[in-house]
């Protein structure tokens, strides 16, 4: 027996068998031994290094279009930062980010390509944050300088790092952690670097609340007062409230709800005169794995104004082809449903939308979008993602501009440590 050949079909399977079994412990090393390298000295004693590097080719086609070609983009951004160790209860990070067009057959908003459609990701190099921590106060965080702030569930601020360039705040942003459960947030905003690397000049004073009672649940509370003084439209004072939670019942079933409602109205520089409301109700369910939700967003609009989110991350929200990421005069009533399983490691997602003004008179579309996501390991990522705007050819389509069939695919992949 120990001198009978083993054949070559076992031993393939046997050679595939072991390839399989090693090739999660080498991506496991080789992520620990980067990240022993970036971290400086034992333990970070000297510091941090940080990157991202993502490519993203992104194809954008709209029907319709006699003059407009459809966009090719090919694009790789790269972030460098250092973060410094704690020092007397001092910090600071600085941070590096770049973006290179390899393949520029589309309109970045910045390049003068306007024979292409729109891929708003320009090239460019830019300082995207520098920023100055303490923490010698119990239970606060004081951080001024460039940073990026993500609030609550980023509808009226954060970052938008799906765009390659995020955006990134000139602020002064005070933590409190003191009472149990509760978060409150104080900043001032002096200006944005957006995600096409402009500067806007503007002023934000903002109060955030964060309180989570019971297993599952969180109540969220803000006020925004924004003079934008690039685009003074944008001006406005918002109030609102969120409750959301993911309560756990038996046999694996749990389930999903996020309530929120807001009130804009004119502000400062604003010239305009007008009170607006958004509204959002959002349902699900998840079991074995499988995660369905299903609910309405409304943005009101009176035909003049219209309820905006001008600083938030607003990409994740009314369908992926960005037709609605300016509220157009008549609102946006967004009826949705998502269906997302993962599946060996894999990530599927669907979601549909369908859109009309905010009273649900005037048909806009409906929005068909699908995700497939992979991550290896803790630093690797690549996702494959589509969505389809299926206009209606209605006349408050036809008035705000949203009566174009439009394709968008995106093919990315990441490192980020």
């Amino acid at each position: 027996m120990l001198g009978k050949k083993v054949s070559p079909k076992i031993m393939h399977k046997l050679w595939f068998f072991l390839c399989c079994m090693l090739m999660p412990m080498s991506v496991f090393a080789l992520e620990r031994a980067i990240e022993n390298a970036l971290n400086l000295g034992d333990a970070g004693k000297y510091g941090q290094i940080k990157f991202d590097l993502r490519y993203r080719y992104q194809n954008v086609h709209v029907d319709n279009s006699v003059s407009i070609k459809t966009a090719n983009a090919n694009t790789l951004r790269l972030r460098l930062g250092y973060l410094t160790p704690e020092l007397y209860h001092f910090q600071s990070y600085i941070e590096y980010e770049g973006n290179l067009a390899m393949q520029e057959d589309y309109n970045s908003t910045r390049n003068g390509n306007t024979g292409y459609e729109t891929v708003a990701d320009p090239e460019g190099q830019e300082l995207n944050q520098f920023w100055i921590s303490f923490t010698g106060i119990a239970d606060t965080l004081i951080k001024g300088g460039r940073q990026t702030i993500n609030l609550d569930n980023q509808r009226f601020v954060g970052a938008n790092d799906w765009q390659k360039m995020e955006q990134t705040f000139d602020s002064l942003l005070i933590s409190n952690y003191y009472i149990n459960n509760l978060t409150l947030n104080f900043a001032y905003i002096g200006g944005v670097l957006n995600t096409t690397s402009v500067y806007h000049n503007l002023q934000m004073p903002l109060l955030n609340f964060t309180y989570k009672f019971g297993k599952s649940s969180t109540l969220t509370g803000y006020a925004y007062w924004l003079a934008d003084y690039d685009q003074s439209t944008n001006s406005s004072q918002t109030y609102g409230v969120r409750l959301h939670g993911a309560p756990k019942l038996k046999n694996d079933i749990s389930l999903t709800y996020d309530v929120a409602y807001s009130n804009q109205s004119n502000y400062e520089n604003n010239p305009g005169n007008f009170q607006l409301d958004r509204y959002n109700i959002l349902l699900g369910i998840a079991y074995s794995g499988v995660t369905f939700k299903t609910g309405m967003e409304i943005l009101d609009g009176n035909g003049i104004y219209a309820f905006q989110t001008p600083l938030g991350s607003n990409h994740g929200y009314q369908g992926w082809a960005d037709q609605f990421l300016v509220t157009p005069a008549t609102g946006v009533r967004d009826i949705q449903a998502t269906i997302n399983k993962e599946f060996y490691g894999i990530d599927f997602l669907f979601a549909y939308h369908s859109f009309t003004d905010s009273y649900g008179h005037g048909y806009y579309g409906d929005e068909y979008d699908f995700l497939i996501s992979k991550n290896f390991g803790e630093h690797y990522q690549v996702l494959a993602k589509y969505a389809y705007y299926d206009a209606d050819n209605s006349l408050v389509a036809q008035t705000v501009g949203v009566d174009k069939n439009t394709q968008k695919i995106w093919l990315q992949g990441s490192i980020s440590f």
